[in-house]
């Protein structure tokens, strides 16, 4: 048996059965257990400070293991790649794509080690050392002043401290 229908029986009736009261984007999403989970709010929290990095750190097209990898160049002359990826904890093909793109820009330079030839050093270049300093200053005026500025110096100090621990995790 066929049923039929009338026009606008099931049309508008049933659009608006369905469509709800307000409209779901205008409300804030429920976290849940989300927002008493610790490593949650640190994504939440690292997203946010390394989105203000970068956007400091713009002129300079630095990301911030970019960065991390020219500060360990620096302070750690002559150790190799390996050495650097691991102290970063950078998997070993995402270290050497990173590397190739700022050995192309010309901030670092891999040489073979005299002492094992399947190892490369890598080195900062005169424009690498330029680039970092200028990187130092931009981060420590407007990134770490603003993150200092939220926290204070005790919220800062504490949370160096807890970081610290949660890292020997």
């Amino acid at each position: 048996m066929a049923v039929s229908r009338t026009a606008g029986s099931s049309g508008a009736k049933g659009a608006a059965a369905r469509k709800p009261a307000v409209e779901a984007d205008a409300l804030p999403l429920e976290l849940g257990e989300l927002s008493e989970l610790l490593g949650y709010q640190f994504k939440r929290a690292q997203l946010r400070i390394f989105e203000d990095f970068i956007r400091c750190v713009e002129p300079l097209q630095l990301t911030p293991a970019q960065f991390s990898v020219l500060i360990l160049l620096e302070r750690n002359p002559g150790r190799n790649q390996t050495e650097i990826a691991t102290a970063l904890g950078i998997l070993r093909p995402n270290f050497v794509s990173m590397l190739d793109g700022l050995e192309s820009r010309e901030l670092c330079t891999r040489v073979r080690s005299t002492q094992d030839r399947r190892s490369h050093i890598v080195m900062l270049t005169d424009k690498g050392r330029a680039v970092l300093a200028r990187a130092k200053r931009l981060v420590a005026t407007k990134h770490e002043e603003r993150l200092n500025a939220l926290l204070g110096p005790a919220d800062r100090t504490a949370l160096l401290r807890m970081l610290d621990k949660l890292s020997q995790f």
